[in-house]
């Protein structure tokens, strides 16, 4: 299976407008056609369209904000014909786990939301979280993580955890990041296309903040930074990062 992460922008900037930008945003979901994807600054606006453009694919997530459909949304879309969801559900990153509000010094509230999927196939069932850490809170991205950590752990089942983890590859945030049960995607894949993975619409060199974790039970054959534009267009700030797995 293939599975994605992508941070889609909330709204964005002159000549990068969101409504502008929508259709390059599917063009590039549908090509790479994930099993599964986390997509981080998701707005209402944006998951109404993902909603109606996506009609392959359910959904698991809330709205950051008031833990129904105001702020950003952290969701994992899943193909619905292919998975059927065994669980799910939503935890905020801070002192208050189960219901909003920010965390530590973090800037803006921020969630990771997460489905139990069984293939209905052949039964195997693995978890998927996805999750947007603090900009700026270096307190509220080391506790979120560990938030991260403790619920990843608590599952006996194959795991994989997407997101925009707002630090860089070369941070001693990463090194904590993969110095637990999970790996970072890239390195144990066993072919990687390498890149940046924020893009900041060409304006700088970019960055590398965007991973896809796995547990130990998942085999990577694959790894890709999407650095594709479209028409000369970046369809986003973030690249998508996308892993081929098995387990």
């Amino acid at each position: 299976m293939k599975t994605m992460s992508y941070n889609i922008l909330c709204w964005g900037k002159e000549g990068h407008e969101r409504e502008k930008r929508e259709p390059l945003v599917l063009q590039i979901i549908t090509k790479n056609n994930p099993d599964t994807l986390g997509v981080q600054e998701a707005t209402p606006e944006w998951m109404d369209f993902l909603r109606t453009n996506l009609a392959d694919y359910s959904y698991v997530g809330v709205g950051r904000d008031d833990g129904d459909n105001e702020g950003e949304y952290s969701a994992v879309f899943y193909k619905k014909d292919k998975f059927t969801p065994v669980d799910s559900g939503n935890f905020w990153l801070s002192e208050t786990p189960e219901k909003p509000g920010k965390g530590w010094d973090a800037v803006c509230i921020r969630i990771c939301s997460w489905v139990l999927l069984e293939d209905k196939e052949n039964g195997k069932r693995f978890i998927h979280l996805n999750t947007h850490l603090d900009h700026i809170g270096v307190e509220a991205r080391k506790e979120g993580m560990k938030l991260i950590f403790d619920k990843a752990e608590s599952f006996s089942v194959p795991t994989i955890v997407t997101g925009d983890f707002n630090f860089e590859q070369d941070s001693d945030f990463y090194k904590s990041l993969v110095s637990g049960k999970l790996r970072d995607s890239k390195f144990a894949a066993e072919a990687s296309d390498d890149g940046v993975t924020y893009n900041a619409f060409g304006e700088c060199d970019g960055a590398i903040i965007d991973f896809i974790m796995v547990s130990p039970e998942i085999s990577v054959k694959k790894y890709t930074v999407v650095n594709e534009l479209l028409d000369g267009e970046y369809p986003s700030d973030h690249f998508p990062v996308t892993a081929e797995i098995e387990f």
